[in-house]
C-alpha cells in the first residue's frame, strides 16, 4: 500500500520548519506502510561542498577514522557529521560521486544513501514517528522534501530496501505501486553503467530517471518517457536538486492528492496528510491526472509545468 509525502517550498520563510513540516506529513500517513520510513531533505550548506549521507549497523566502528580515509583517497578535506546509525561526509565540492565510488573499496560495509550537492536521506527499518525522532528530522530546514511510510511487496524488509532511493547525484525517489518489468529494466540500466543496489523494484524506477536524466532528459522529460518505458501501477514523486516532480500511471489506481498556494506545493497519498500545512484551507486542492507529468522548480519563478502524455 505505501504512504507517500512531498514538499516543495515557495516560501523561504517556511524553510527552518521543512523537516518539522514533512514529519507530521508522514507521520500521518503511517496506518499505509508500518515496514520502514524515510524522508529526503534538500538543504544547502554553508559552505559550498558536496555530500554523501552514510548508513552503518555500527557506527562507532564504521564511522571512526573513516573521514580521513576518504580525505586521503580525495586528496582534500573531508569532514563526518554523525547523526544515530547515519552521517554526512562533507566533501570537495563536486566529488560526492567519486567519493561514492571509493566507498566501495574503502569501507565496503558502509552503504551510501544519498550523494550529491545537497541531498540527504535519512531511512531506517521502523514506523516513521521513530525513524524521524531518531534522525531528528522535525530539526532540520531545507527547500523541498519527499517522504516514504512503506508496506513492502517487492523485496525484503531492510534499511536498503526503504525509500527514498538515490541513484543520481542530487536524484531521489518515493513509489506506491509495482513495476512489473523492474527485472529486465534493471539488467539493460546495469549494462549501460547505472549503478543499482538492490532488488526493490523502486529503485530501478529510480534509475531509470537517471539514466534519462544523464542523456539530457530534463526531470520532466524523464517522467514522460517513463510513462512508455514502466510496465505496472505507479505514483512517483521526485526530487532533483531544483525540482520537484509528480506522476501517475495511465490506470491511476493507487490514490493521490496534492495542494498548491502561494507559499508550497503539497503531494499525499491521502488528503489527511495535507491538512496541518499552513494556509491549507486556502490552498488548489486536486487529483493528479492519470499519465501526467507535474513539476516545479527552484531555477526561476517557481509555477507549475504540467504536461500530458
Amino acid at each position: 500500500m505505501c504512504g507517500i509525502v512531498g514538499l516543495f517550498l515557495k516560501d523561504r520563510a517556511l524553510e527552518p520548519h521543512l523537516g518539522a513540516l514533512l514529519t507530521d506529513m508522514l507521520i500521518t500517513m503511517t496506518d499505509r506502510g508500518p515496514d520502514s520510513a524515510g524522508i529526503a531533505i534538500y538543504r544547502a550548506d554553508a559552505e559550498s561542498r558536496s555530500k554523501l549521507t552514510i548508513q552503518a549497523e555500527d557506527g562507532d566502528t564504521a564511522f571512526t577514522g573513516l573521514g580521513d580515509k576518504i580525505a586521503a583517497a580525495l586528496g582534500g578535506s573531508v569532514t563526518l557529521s554523525r547523526n544515530d546509525t547515519h552521517a554526512v561526509l562533507h566533501v570537495p565540492a563536486g566529488q560526492a560521486e567519486e567519493a561514492r565510488r571509493k566507498m566501495r573499496d574503502i569501507a565496503p560495509d558502509v552503504r551510501v544513501m544519498s550523494f550529491g550537492d545537497t541531498l540527504e536521506i535519512y531511512k531506517e527499518v521502523g514506523l516513521p514517528k521513530d525513524v524521524a525522532a531518531r534522525f531528528n528530522i522535525p530539526s532540520m530546514s531545507g527547500t523541498h522534501g519527499i517522504g516514504h511510510t512503506r508496506m513492502a511487496t517487492e523485496s525484503a524488509v531492510t534499511t536498503m530496501g526503504a525509500h527514498p532511493f538515490n541513484t543520481g547525484s542530487d536524484q531521489c525517489l518515493v513509489h506506491n505501486g509495482s513495476l512489473s518489468n523492474h527485472n529486465s529494466l534493471r539488467r539493460k540500466l546495469q549494462r549501460e553503467g547505472i549503478h543499482i543496489e538492490t532488488m526493490n523494484d523502486t529503485e530501478v524506477g529510480a534509475a531509470y530517471l537517471t539514466w534519462k536524466m544523464q542523456n539530457g532528459a530534463t526531470l520532466g522529460e524523464a517522467l514522460e518517457a517513463s510513462l512508455d518505458d514502466l510496465d505496472g501501477f505507479f505514483n512517483f514523486v521526485v526530487g532533483t536538486k531544483d525540482g520537484f516532480g509528480v506522476v501517475r500511471d495511465p490506470i491511476a489506481c493507487k490514490p493521490a492528492v496534492m495542494a498548491e498556494t502561494d507559499q508550497f506545493v503539497a503531494f499525499g497519498s491521502e488528503y489527511r496528510a495535507l491538512v496541518n500545512l499552513p494556509g491549507i484551507d486556502d490552498a488548489k486542492v486536486w487529483e493528479p491526472e492519470p499519465a501526467t507529468v507535474y513539476f516545479w522548480s527552484h531555477e526561476e519563478t517557481p509555477k507549475p509545468n504540467k504536461k500530458a502524455a
